[in-house]
């Protein structure tokens, strides 16, 4: 098979790889889509010792099961793998497995490839009237739900009147303001700098998408969840101003490992930091019906281009000259 390889920094290698066997539990997929992560990008930056050259990178991933009972199967893959016996599995928080695994992190291979395994559980049907291509945006959307899922708990009450506002434009942030105006929020501000991004997003229902400039952002101390979706210390920093009293931070970028809190005030404010990592089995799952009931909007705003030009896909990302949150990447299967 075909797939699309970090081998080395800022360098993605179309190659023929190995056919993965399907074993156990795992069943074989056939790749028909998958979406390009920040976290790939990081990779390909050098900036995830997680992510080691040789691998496949790719974690969201839409496609047809092959071989057994169920061959045939339309389906959307959640790509973090839990042992289902520890206490976080059991408790129904399974994002905190200790022996969590996920494609596109050794020991699996990823999903810019042709084929992937993955096990049965992780597998959620789509229906008949759903693109493969709509179906890869369940991983990052259910990122953005899960993060908004816990920032409801937090803030206690109907969001129907609290200022919400997004730090960055990208699939998470997106996502995110998506499922702010799902779970009931209808002042929603997402604050994007780019201005092909921005474009697209203020054709996009449900939010503002604004310039840090405009003179719409929310001022400092006003705003009752803030979701940061990038992750800089900068940005950090900016939550930290934009919370009111008793507001809540949801963290859910991964750019810069350290920096930007203002603990001082965070602490006197009593605003609240919650650090989010990827979403729990139940969070993908009705985030995939959300995505199916059209609960999350019509979701055109995705640009595919074939797995076998990913290096450059990579590039435009990087070069900021990328106008949809997110390019989705197309296998180009012989039949």
């Amino acid at each position: 098979m075909k797939a699309l390889v970090y081998t080395d920094l800022e360098t993605l290698t179309y190659q023929d790889m190995p056919m993965p066997p399907p074993d156990g539990d795992n069943v074989l997929i056939k790749v028909m889509a998958s979406g390009i992560c920040g976290s790939d990008m990081h990779a390909f930056l050098g900036q995830d010792e997680r992510r080691p050259a040789p691998l496949t990178l790719g974690h969201e991933a839409a496609g047809i099961v092959v071989g057994g009972p169920e061959d045939g199967r339309r389906v959307t893959i959640n790509p973090l793998v839990t042992c289902g016996k520890c206490e976080a599995c059991k408790s129904g928080r399974t994002n905190l497995c200790a022996d969590r695994q996920i494609i596109s992190m050794p020991p699996r291979e990823g999903a810019f490839a042709e084929y992937l395994t993955i096990p049965r559980k992780n597998l959620v049907t789509i229906p008949d009237d759903v693109a493969f291509t709509t179906a890869a945006l369940a991983e990052p959307l259910a990122c953005g739900w899960h993060g908004v899922r816990l920032a409801h708990q937090a803030i206690g009450g109907p969001l129907t009147n609290k200022q919400c506002l997004v730090i960055g434009g990208g699939a998470i942030g997106l996502g995110a303001a998506l499922a702010l105006f799902a779970f009931g929020a209808r002042n929603i501000a997402l604050i994007e700098p780019n201005a092909l991004r921005r474009e697209t997003l203020l054709n996009i229902q449900g939010f503002a998408a604004l310039h840090p400039d405009d003179s719409e952002v929310p001022n400092n101390g006003t705003v009752d969840i803030v979701i940061d979706a990038v992750g800089y210390a900068a940005t950090r920093a900016d939550a930290c101003r934009f919370a009111k009293p008793g507001g809540v931070i949801v963290h859910i970028g991964l750019a810069e490992a350290t920096g930007g809190l203002d603990i001082r005030r965070m602490t006197l404010q009593e605003i609240q930091f919650i650090g989010t990592y990827t979403y729990t089995a139940r969070d993908f799952i009705d985030t995939a019906t959300a995505m199916f009931r059209g609960e999350l909007g019509v979701l055109d705003w995705t640009e595919c281009r074939p797995l076998s030009q990913g290096q450059s896909a990579f590039l435009d990302i990087r070069a900021g000259c990328v106008a949809s949150p997110k390019i989705i990447l197309i296998p180009e299967h012989e039949e």
